[in-house]
C-alpha cells in the first residue's frame, strides 16, 4: 500500500503546474498575462498528448502481452467496423476543437495591438537593435556590452565569463510597467527576430515590412532575450535587454534622456570649434573602432574579404581622400554590409575613428580629422548629391529614368519652376515611394492598419491635395507613426510621391503635383 501511495505522489508531483514551471526542461510561465496564457495552452496540449500516448501505447502493449500467438490467441477475423471508423474520426475532432478554442483566444489576444499607451519602433541592424520612441523623440542603438575578450578566441584565453554572458547591452530598452506597449518591428538589412521569452513576444524583423507585437508587464525588472533568426556572422552577439520601470521611474528616465540629448547636442556644437590632438583622436578612435567596427574589419584591420574588406593598406584609408572616407562611415555603402553610422556616432567619434583607421596598422597617413571636417564633408555630400547607381553595372536607361535620376541626384539644386509630365512624376514617385514609404504603407498601398493606414482608396490620397502635401511635408499630429519628410526628401521628390500615391493602386485621381505647389505649401 505504501508503494502505491508513493507512486501516486510521484505522478501528482510530475503533473503539477508549479513543478513543471520550475524545471528548465519546460516552457517558462513568463511575466505577462499573454505569456501565462501561452504557458497554460502549452500545458493543456502536453497533457492531452500525454494522455493519448498513454492510452495508445498502453492498448498496444496490453494487446502484445495478452493476445500473443504463444498463448494460443487467434486474431479476430473482420475487415472493418463502422462504429470504430466513426469513433476514431469523431474523437480526434473533439480533441482538436478542445485545443483550438483556447489557442484561438490566445492568438487573438497576441494580435490585439490597439489602444497602446506607448509605441516603440524596433529596427534590427547588423548586429544591434535600434529603438525609437514615437511620442518622445527619443531614439538610440542597443549594442552587446560583453567584453570581447570573454568570447573571442576562447581556446586561446582563459577570460572569466560574466554573469550575463552575451546577454547584456550598453543601453537597454526601457518601458513602463502596467502600460500597454506596442512594438513596430522592422529591419534595415537582413531578417532578424526580436524575441523576449518572458513576454511571449517573438516577431520577425523583415526589411521593407513592419510587424507588430505588444506587451504589458506587471512587475518592474530586467528581462533578457536575443535575436532568434540566423542573421549573419555575429548573430550570436545580438542580445535584447528590456528594463521595466514603474511609472514614476519611467517618467524620470524620459526626462533624463531628454536632458542627455540636449547635452549631447550642446557637446556636438562645441566640438565643431575644438581641435583634438593626434593622441586623443587615436585613443578615442581605437575605442570606437573596437566597439563598432572590429567585428567585421577585425582588430588587425585585415577584414574578412570579400564581405568585409581590409582597412590595412586599403585605398579607402591610405590613398583615398578624407572626404570620401568620412562619407562611407557616415552614410554607409549601398549594396554592401557597410552600414551608416551617422545616427549612431557623434561627429567627434566619427572624426576619431576615421583618424584611427588612417593611421593604425601601419597606414600612417598622418591625417588628423576633426569634427568640423566631418560636418563639412557631410554637408558638401548633401549639396552635391550622390548616386547609388554608381556602384552598379551600367545599364541602358530610358529618357524618363535618366531624368528621374538626374533630379534625385541633384537634390538641392532643383528647379522649382519646372513642370514635369505625368510619366516623369509617376516614375520618380514610385522610386521615392519604394525608398521612403513602402516599409509602412506596403508596395500595394494596403498599409498596416491601425498604425499605418492604407493609401489605396484612402481619404488622404483621393481627397484635398493641400492636406496630402502637408501630411507628407510635416507628418501627422494625430498619428505619430507618420513622420515628416520635409527634411528627408526634396520638394521635387515630395511632388512626385504625392502624385504617385494619388494615381497608383487604382486611385486614378488624375492629379499632377508640381514642385512649385510643394514649395508654396512649405512656405505657409
Amino acid at each position: 500500500m505504501g508503494k502505491h501511495k508513493l507512486t501516486w505522489l510521484v505522478l501528482v508531483t510530475l503533473f503539477t503546474n508549479s513543478t513543471w514551471a520550475e524545471t528548465q526542461l519546460n516552457l517558462t510561465k513568463g511575466v505577462t498575462a499573454v505569456s501565462r496564457e501561452v504557458y497554460d495552452l502549452h500545458m493543456l496540449v502536453l497533457y492531452i498528448c500525454t494522455a493519448i500516448g498513454v492510452l495508445v501505447f498502453g492498448a498496444m502493449f496490453w494487446s502484445i502481452a495478452f493476445h500473443r500467438r504463444s498463448k494460443g490467441v487467434k486474431p479476430a477475423d473482420f475487415h472493418e467496423s463502422t462504429k470504430v471508423e466513426i469513433l476514431w474520426t469523431a474523437i480526434p475532432i473533439v480533441i482538436l476543437i478542445a485545443m483550438a478554442i483556447p489557442a484561438t483566444k490566445t492568438l487573438i489576444a497576441m494580435e490585439d495591438n490597439e489602444n497602446s499607451d506607448v509605441t516603440i519602433q524596433i529596427t534590427g541592424s547588423q548586429w544591434k537593435w535600434h529603438y525609437k520612441y514615437f511620442d518622445q523623440d527619443i531614439e538610440y542603438y542597443s549594442v552587446l556590452s560583453t567584453p570581447r575578450e570573454q568570447y573571442q578566441n576562447q581556446l586561446e584565453n582563459n577570460a572569466v565569463k560574466g554573469k550575463n554572458y552575451l546577454l547584456e547591452v550598453d543601453k537597454p530598452l526601457v518601458i513602463p510597467a502596467n502600460k500597454k506597449v506596442r512594438f513596430l518591428i522592422t529591419s534595415d538589412d537582413v531578417i532578424h527576430s526580436w524575441w523576449v521569452p518572458a513576454f511571449a513576444v517573438k516577431q520577425d524583423a523583415n526589411p521593407g515590412f513592419i510587424n507588430e507585437a505588444w506587451t504589458r508587464v506587471e512587475e518592474p525588472g530586467i528581462y533578457r532575450g536575443q535575436c532568434a533568426e540566423l542573421c549573419g556572422k555575429d548573430h550570436g552577439f545580438m542580445p535584447i535587454v528590456v528594463e521595466v520601470k514603474s511609472t514614476k521611474d519611467y517618467d524620470a528616465w524620459l526626462n533624463e534622456q531628454k536632458q542627455l540629448i540636449a547635452e549631447a547636442a550642446s557637446a556636438e556644437q562645441a566640438s565643431l570649434s575644438a581641435s583634438m590632438s593626434k593622441e586623443e583622436l587615436m585613443q578615442l578612435g581605437e575605442t570606437i573602432y573596437t566597439a563598432h567596427c572590429s567585428a567585421c574589419h577585425q582588430p588587425t584591420g585585415l577584414g574578412l574579404p570579400p564581405a568585409f574588406p581590409a582597412l590595412k593598406a586599403s585605398p579607402v584609408t591610405t590613398t583615398g581622400t578624407i572626404k570620401d572616407h568620412i562619407k562611407i562611415v557616415y552614410n554607409g555603402k549601398a549594396g554592401t554590409g557597410m552600414q551608416a553610422y551617422g545616427k549612431q556616432l557623434s561627429l567627434k567619434e566619427i572624426a576619431a575613428v576615421v583618424t584611427y583607421e588612417r593611421n593604425a596598422w601601419g597606414n600612417d597617413t598622418g591625417d588628423l580629422v576633426q569634427s568640423a571636417d566631418v560636418k563639412s564633408a557631410v554637408e558638401n555630400s548633401s549639396a552635391e548629391g550622390t548616386s547609388q547607381d554608381a556602384t552598379l553595372p551600367a545599364v541602358t536607361k530610358t529618357k524618363v529614368e535618366a531624368t528621374v535620376e538626374t533630379v534625385i541626384e541633384k537634390a538641392v539644386i532643383e528647379d522649382l519652376t519646372k513642370v514635369y509630365s505625368q510619366e516623369e512624376l509617376m516614375t520618380m514617385g514610385e522610386k521615392v515611394y519604394m525608398k521612403a514609404c513602402v516599409a509602412c504603407h506596403q508596395p500595394t498601398g494596403a498599409g498596416l492598419p491601425p498604425a499605418f493606414p492604407a493609401l489605396k482608396g484612402s481619404v488622404i490620397a483621393k481627397g484635398d491635395i493641400a492636406i496630402h502635401i502637408d501630411m507628407v511635408l510635416n507628418g501627422s499630429k494625430k498619428n505619430p507613426a507618420m513622420a515628416a519628410f520635409s527634411s528627408q526628401l526634396t520638394k521635387t521628390e515630395i511632388a512626385a510621391v504625392v502624385t504617385y500615391e494619388r494615381n497608383a493602386w487604382g486611385n486614378n485621381t488624375g492629379d499632377l503635383v508640381q514642385p512649385a505647389a510643394v514649395d508654396a505649401a512649405s512656405a505657409k
